[in-house]
């Protein structure tokens, strides 16, 4: 089977990276794990970062889940008007910050990043919580300011990346960190070939398949078909009730690739009953992270990190050491 595109191609030199002595440089150690097949870690990605304790999308909230030893974090991206990427999930500051405050004598000013300068996005301060109205002296981090945290300490799955390339692909170039920064998307085979031909290196990339909606099994079928092994797929799935979510496991383990589920909301992995509030819920948290485990997951993005981590340690498929 082919493999797919170049991230293959540095697949060899992170795999002699010794997982029981890796130089300090955790973000390669972690890279390595997610490159081999073959390895039973665990991989804990955190959506938005601590989003619990600190704004999302934050330098803290970064921080944060380093200190828990998590070894992606999922942070999102637009860019300003002057051409910077900033974190943010939304398109717009309005939920984020505190934008109402200090625009209010200005009603025409508009809250979409896009019609921003970098120098407006900083002058606003971040809110806790998703919705919470709890206004932060921290400010909206660039791209540059998280890789910069983030550079061999843990590796990066930039939201919405893809969109910007190009620009995302220069910066992390310029630190030393392509190798340790992951971009999903949900591209044809045939674009993202494409698109990585045209450069010498490449971040690792994943395929996002939705295997209920007819584009998402679409997308699948074609990797299967084409003989295409991506390093992993990101599944989403709405139902347990089809099997579906068993089936793609299977062919994607026979295909080697790795499985990465979300288990941040359950419309994401099968419904209620299989994400984290469920685990954090139940007497034991393996009573939700083990079906996982035994359909062959090895890559999880959750909004509990503590918790899953905890639970990982327990039964042995969280150590770098």
């Amino acid at each position: 089977m082919k493999k797919l595109f170049s991230i293959f191609s540095v697949a060899v030199a992170l795999l002699s990276c010794n997982t029981a002595s890796f130089n300090g440089n955790r973000a390669e150690a972690i890279a390595a794990q997610m490159h081999d097949p073959n390895s039973e870690y665990v991989v804990v990605a955190c959506h938005r970062g601590d989003w619990r304790n600190w704004p999302e999308n934050s330098i803290p909230a970064i921080e944060s889940v380093i200190a828990m030893g998590a070894d992606i974090v999922e942070i999102d991206i637009h860019m300003t008007a002057d051409s910077a990427l900033v974190l943010c999930h939304d398109s717009s500051v309005r939920r984020t910050t505190n934008f109402s405050k200090v625009f209010r004598d200005q009603p025409d000013k508009s809250p979409k990043i896009s019609d921003l300068t970098l120098a407006e996005i900083k002058s606003l301060s971040l809110k806790r919580m998703h919705e919470a109205a709890v206004i932060d002296t921290l400010r909206m981090p660039t791209l540059r300011e998280a890789l910069e945290c983030t550079r061999d300490r843990i590796c990066v799955n930039i939201d919405k990346g893809y969109d910007y390339y190009d620009a995302v692909l220069a910066l992390t170039e310029e630190l030393g960190v392509t190798g340790q920064v992951l971009i999903k998307g949900k591209k044809p085979i045939e674009v993202v070939a494409a698109n990585e031909a045209a450069h010498e290196s490449n971040m690792m990339y994943m395929p996002i398949v939705d295997i209920q909606k007819e584009k998402g099994k679409a997308l699948f079928n074609s990797y299967l078909e084409q003989g295409v092994v991506p390093m992993a797929y990101e599944v989403c799935w709405q139902s347990n009730d089809d099997g579906a979510f068993a089936e793609a496991a299977r062919k994607i383990r026979e295909q080697g690739s790795k499985i990465w589920v979300n288990t941040i909301w359950p419309s994401l992995c099968g419904g209620s009953g299989n994400d984290d509030d469920a685990a954090y819920l139940a007497s034991d948290p393996g009573k939700v992270y083990q079906q996982y485990i035994d359909a062959g997951v090895s890559m999880i993005q959750t909004d509990r990190p503590e918790l899953l981590i905890g639970w990982l340690e327990k039964t042995g498929h969280h150590s770098l050491r």
